[in-house]
């Protein structure tokens, strides 16, 4: 984990294609026939709504789109393709999100929702997620 020079902080995480989990699960499928990419260097950026990924990167997976959604900014301008559910691992929590098309040669971006899921807050000063410190710094979800 780290920060770049713009002040992005820097994750490893692990993204699983979603439907091999529920099939590995079933144990219709065994656990290395899951479609996994390791990510080294992910981008946090909560300006970013959700999980974008690369074209490239979202044809291992295999994925299905299910629709396009407006889009604005982040080298994208009219519409974005939106993919089946991946699952989201960053640092041992786990969510499961739906996916934005990005184009090849920028990088897989975590944005705010999958930090709202994970629980995660910015620490700026250390370029670190942290667990939310108003819930102990443990993996809850607000359900008010």
């Amino acid at each position: 984990m780290g920060i770049t020079q713009s002040g992005r902080i820097i994750v490893p995480a692990v993204i699983e294609n979603m439907f091999d989990v529920q099939e590995r699960d079933r144990g219709v499928i065994s656990a290395d026939k899951v479609r996994t990419v390791n990510v080294d260097e992910g981008v946090v950026d909560k300006a970013i709504t959700t999980l974008l990924m690369p074209r490239s990167l979202i044809s291992q997976f295999g994925l299905m789109p299910f629709g396009t959604r407006k889009t604005r900014g982040f080298g994208v301008t009219g519409s974005m393709n939106i993919y089946a559910m991946v699952r989201l691992s960053i640092q041992g929590r786990d969510c499961n999100m739906e996916v934005g098309e990005i184009s090849d040669g920028l990088p897989v971006v975590i944005g705010n929702a999958p930090l709202t899921l994970l629980d995660f807050v910015v620490d700026s000063e250390r370029g670190r997620l942290i667990g939310n410190p108003e819930h102990g710094g443990e993996h809850m979800i607000d359900a008010f």
